[in-house]
Formats: structure tokens, C-alpha cells, sequence
């Protein structure tokens, strides 16, 4: 794996996942996209409050991701596709995802329900094979992190039908996202913060 490309702070904080050279092509084809994404991963805490008092429509981890990929001109994107049959021009719009720049698409599932992955890898390997975007990323939760919301007494807004690492890894391993390059974080307890 190619995931000694990371920095070694991301290495110890983050459980990371690679497929199909995602880090090698994210580095030497997109290297603003390559370091956005480590300054996010660097910066990033989880803060107790985060946990604690919930966001409303959006989770405050989600909110701090989208800001900050925002301010660096990423932006919140629904491809326009069209399948054409006989002549006749159907179409095909994607699900919006999170976070797009230069042909590199992200991801944050900080506690959806878990089809929202099948949602995201279908996207990816449709846009990869659309030549519309290069690499997917997804940024989730480590299964280590449901000590910390039990110990909160959130643990059932965690639940273990929600948007986590082993929650991921099988539908990717399985083919879930075909030919797309993945790089996957799971936030870890490492990055857990007391803020109150």
C-alpha cells in the first residue's frame, strides 16, 4: 500500500484504506486536492461537544469537514448525466456528493445510515467510468469510537447500522466501488477531544 505517502500523523490517527493507487495518483496528478485533504486530516479534532449536542440536519463533524473544503474552493456537486437509447436522451442525475475539485470526489459519513456507502461507491464507479472524476475518498468513522459515545450515553445514535469503518470495508472489498481508486479514513479515538 501506498499509504507510507501519508504523513505520519495521519498514519497513527487515522485508519486508512487504499485501493487501486489512490494516494500515488492524488500526490503526482492533484497535488492542491493531495494537500487540502491532508491539512483537513491534520486539523481535524473530534470534539466531545460534537458529540454531546447534536447538529440538527447536518452533524457538526460533517459541518467543520464541508467548511472546510468549501473555503478552498470545493464545492457541494450533482453531475448532470443522460444515458442515450435509440436517440432518445435519458436522464441520469447523481446523488450530490459532499465534496468536489478538480476531479477528485469526497465523501463524509459521520453517522448515516450504512446503504449511504452503497449510495457513495455506486457514484464513484459511475462518474470513474464517465471519465468525470480521477480518485473517491471517504472520510467515516473508526468502530473504536462507539466506547467513546456509549461512555457519553449516546452509544444508541451510534448505532451499528450507521456509517462506520466495517461497515465500509466489505462493500468496497466486494466490489462495491468497480474500477474507481479509494482512499478511505476512519477517524480514530486518537483524535477525540474534551472541549467541555
Amino acid at each position: 500500500m501506498a499509504t507510507s505517502l501519508l504523513p505520519q500523523f495521519i498514519r497513527d490517527n487515522y485508519e486508512v484504506h487504499e485501493w487501486k493507487h489512490a494516494c500515488a495518483i492524488l500526490k503526482e496528478d492533484f497535488p492542491q486536492e493531495w494537500q487540502d485533504i491532508l491539512d483537513l486530516l491534520i486539523s481535524f479534532r473530534l470534539k466531545k461537544s460534537w458529540i454531546t449536542n447534536p447538529g440538527g440536519s447536518k452533524s457538526q463533524v460533517s459541518g467543520y469537514i464541508d467548511s472546510f473544503f468549501y473555503a478552498r474552493g470545493w464545492q457541494e456537486k450533482q453531475f448532470a448525466t443522460q444515458v442515450v437509447v435509440d436517440h432518445v436522451s435519458l436522464d441520469t442525475p447523481t446523488h450530490k456528493v459532499d465534496c468536489v475539485k478538480n476531479r477528485i470526489a469526497l465523501e463524509i459519513e459521520w453517522n448515516n445510515k450504512d446503504p449511504f456507502f452503497d449510495r457513495d461507491l455506486n457514484n464513484f464507479r459511475l462518474l470513474f467510468d464517465l471519465r468525470a472524476i480521477s480518485v473517491g475518498v471517504i472520510i467515516t468513522r473508526c468502530d473504536e469510537l462507539q466506547d467513546i459515545f456509549k461512555d457519553l450515553g449516546r452509544g444508541s445514535s451510534y448505532g451499528a447500522s450507521t456509517t462506520h469503518m466495517s461497515k465500509l470495508l466489505p462493500r468496497i472489498e466486494g466490489g462495491g466501488g468497480a474500477g474507481c481508486p479509494l482512499l478511505v479514513f476512519g477517524i480514530s479515538k486518537n483524535l477525540y477531544v474534551e472541549d467541555e
